[in-house]
């Protein structure tokens, strides 16, 4: 006679491998893990990189459409460029047309960074030891699962 407990089907729903929310968070930890050293590199966490993508993506954009893009409130985001303008990054001034709307610029070092930058991306991908298209299929489901969530 078995002693092992039954798994009911609440039982598998609270396994925490089981869980979508734990694979994200944990697949999350390890690619800022992944990242840290080689933004170290450069100078930037990676919530700085992240604006700095943005910014070389398009430069001059406001506060409010770079926090939209990057999912962040404005208290999270001020401070953040506060210390990207103090390192000369990035400039930050008030529209003359609505004072309310702050635009975001790069400077001529955060402009240069970019091309220390772009072996960051390649870095990431040898260390995922997936394809290109994997990796961009993956891409779009987690950003499809993101925006279907947001809803």
């Amino acid at each position: 006679m078995s002693t092992q407990p039954r798994t009911t089907p609440t039982d598998a729903a609270l396994l925490l491998d089981n869980q979508l929310c734990f694979a994200l968070y944990s697949a999350s930890l390890a690619m800022t893990k992944l990242y840290k050293p080689l933004l170290a590199e450069l100078g930037l966490t990676y919530p700085q990189y992240l604006v700095m993508l943005v910014l070389w993506e398009q430069d001059d954009v406001t506060v409010s459409k770079l926090g939209e893009r990057l999912f962040l409130d404005s208290g999270t985001l001020t401070p953040l460029l506060k210390r990207m303008e103090a390192a000369d990054l990035l400039r930050r001034t008030r529209s003359a047309q609505d004072e309310r709307r702050v635009h975001v610029t790069l400077t001529a070092t955060g402009r240069t960074l970019k091309t220390r930058a772009a072996q960051v991306p390649a870095c990431v991908i040898r260390a995922t030891h997936h394809a290109i298209p994997e990796l961009m299929a993956l891409t779009q489901k987690v950003q499809a699962l993101r925006d279907q969530l947001a809803a």
